[in-house]
């Protein structure tokens, strides 16, 4: 496994495309409602980065057809804007969005509730976002993989829910995916030492039902057994002064999202 150290001169790079990501998806969020199609969302993205620097990171990659992916409900990664999918009262959506400037990556997913969501799914969002809470903290020099995914894991289990396993978290820099992968499940102790420079896309991907997953088509996935599945994401780099969030602001403390 090939992974790359990186020095602080290529964090704040890749800070640098992660505040574009931050500006992107904080817009998007507070923009969402009733009524509006994921294709809106998507249109929005594009006029948020219409002259910035840089490029989005998922249009064309791999063959990827937008800037955004919007997961609705079920849907737990890589959902496409479609102008024919309305968002209505009670659902939930995942967005996720990246960006490269000067050669360098930025990948965040944050899942915003429309409207009015049942106490049950508004419990889902919260354990997901602690979820990731709980593994940043654990990016830390000295821990191992398995720290970092036990911590999601045991969290996520203890409060009824499970991890996704056929999606994980991945190494970014002057790649989109890099080495290591990161997976949201785990043992203590396990797996590769954390060291610092090392950047990872933490990502727990939470299942309200069991942790199954189908493919709907060549790019979406969804729950196997149509229960609603929650997305949160940042950028994070392993440092001397602890886990450094790349894809929000540096006075921007609190929870990840």
């Amino acid at each position: 496994m090939a992974v790359h150290l990186r020095s602080a001169e290529e964090l704040d790079k890749i800070h640098r495309a992660g505040l574009i990501v931050w500006d992107v998806l904080t817009a998007l969020r507070k923009s969402v409602r009733p009524g509006m199609t994921t294709m809106d969302l998507e249109k929005m993205a594009g006029e948020q980065i219409a002259g910035k620097p840089g490029r989005p990171a998922f249009k064309g990659y791999r063959g990827y057809p937008c800037l955004l992916c919007t997961s609705l409900n079920s849907e737990i990664v890589h959902g496409i804007p479609s102008a024919k999918r309305k968002l209505r009262e009670g659902d939930i959506i995942s967005l996720d969005f990246g960006m490269e400037l000067d050669g360098y990556y930025a990948d965040s997913a944050v899942t915003v509730p429309v409207g009015q969501i049942s106490p049950e799914t508004r419990k889902l969002l919260e354990v997901t976002r602690e979820g990731l809470d709980r593994a940043i903290d654990k990016m830390r020099a000295g821990n191992r993989l398995g720290d970092v995914g036990h911590a999601v894991q045991s969290w996520v289990e203890e409060n009824g829910f499970s991890v996704v396993r056929e999606f994980v978290g991945h190494g970014i820099g002057t790649k989109m995916h890099d080495e290591p992968n990161l997976p949201n499940y785990g043992a203590p102790g396990q797996g590769a030492r954390l060291q610092e420079g090392m950047v990872i896309a933490v990502e727990p991907m939470v299942n309200a039902g069991r942790p199954d997953v189908r493919m709907r088509d060549e790019w979406t996935a969804e729950t196997a057994d149509g229960m609603p599945s929650a997305h949160f994401e940042h950028t994070v780099a392993v440092t001397s002064n602890g886990p450094r969030i790349l894809t929000r602001p540096g006075d921007v403390t609190g929870p990840a999202w």
